[in-house]
C-alpha cells in the first residue's frame, strides 16, 4: 500500500528512538570491590553497546502427511559486546583484566566458581527528553574476551577497548514494569 510522507510521519506518536541515547551500568562482583569507582565511570565511557536479542532454536517436525513445520525447543542468547573509551591511566583495561583473572587465575588456571565472578549489567535506552524508554538487565554476566589494544605512532586516536560478555539470560525491565503496572491496575479496579 502506497502512502504519503504525512502517513509515514503520522504513524509515529512519539519521536524516533536514537541509538546514541543510552548508558550501561556494570555492577562488578564482590571480588572486584577495589574497582567500584572505575565501574561507575564506565557509564560515561561506553562508546557502543547492543540491546540483546533472543533466538528460538527450532527443529523440523512432520505430523502425518502435513508439511513439515518448525517447532521451538530452546531459547538462545547471543553474547553482548561493549566498547569503552580508555582513560590515560588504563583503569578500564585493568578492571577487565582483573575480572578475567578472578574467573581464571593465571597462578593455577583453575576456574573459580561462577558465584564469585558473575554480576548484572543494565543497558538503558533514553528518549530525547532523557527519560528511560527501554531497559534490559543481563543476568549472571561476566567477560569472556577482553580484546587487545593496538599501538601506533602514526595516530593520536584514543584507545577503544572491546569487551565481550556472556550471560545466562536477559530480562526486559520495561516489560516487567509494564506487566506490574497492569497487575496493579487490575487489582485496583477489582477493589473499587
Amino acid at each position: 500500500m502506497a502512502g504519503t510522507i504525512n502517513n509515514f510521519l503520522g504513524s509515529f506518536t512519539t519521536d524516533v528512538a536514537r541509538s546514541s541515547r543510552f548508558d550501561v551500568q556494570i555492577n562488578v562482583p564482590i571480588v572486584l570491590l577495589p574497582f567500584v569507582k572505575t565501574s561507575r565511570e564506565l557509564n560515561f565511557r561506553c562508546k557502543s553497546a547492543d540491546i540483546p536479542g533472543r533466538t528460538l532454536a527450532t527443529t523440523e517436525r512432520k505430523f502425518g502427511s502435513a508439511p513439515s513445520r518448525k517447532i521451538p525447543y530452546q531459547t538462545t542468547y547471543n553474547e553482548s559486546t561493549l566498547n569503552f573509551i580508555v582513560s590515560d591511566d588504563m583503569s578500564e583495561k585493568t578492571l577487565f583484566e582483573a575480572w578475567i583473572e578472578a574467573i581464571n587465575p593465571t597462578a593455577t588456571y583453575n576456574f573459580n566458581y561462577p558465584a564469585n565472578y558473575i554480576s548484572t549489567i543494565i543497558i538503558n535506552q533514553y528518549d530525547v527528553t532523557n527519560k528511560v524508554t527501554y531497559s534490559v538487565t543481563l543476568n549472571d554476566a561476566y567477560p569472556i574476551a577482553v580484546n587487545q589494544l593496538d599501538l601506533d605512532w602514526q595516530t593520536e586516536n584514543p584507545h577503544q577497548l572491546t569487551v565481550v560478555f556472556a550471560y545466562t539470560n536477559w530480562q526486559s525491565n520495561s516489560v516487567t514494569s509494564t506487566i506490574n503496572n497492569l497487575k496493579t491496575q487490575v487489582i485496583n479496579s477489582i477493589i473499587q
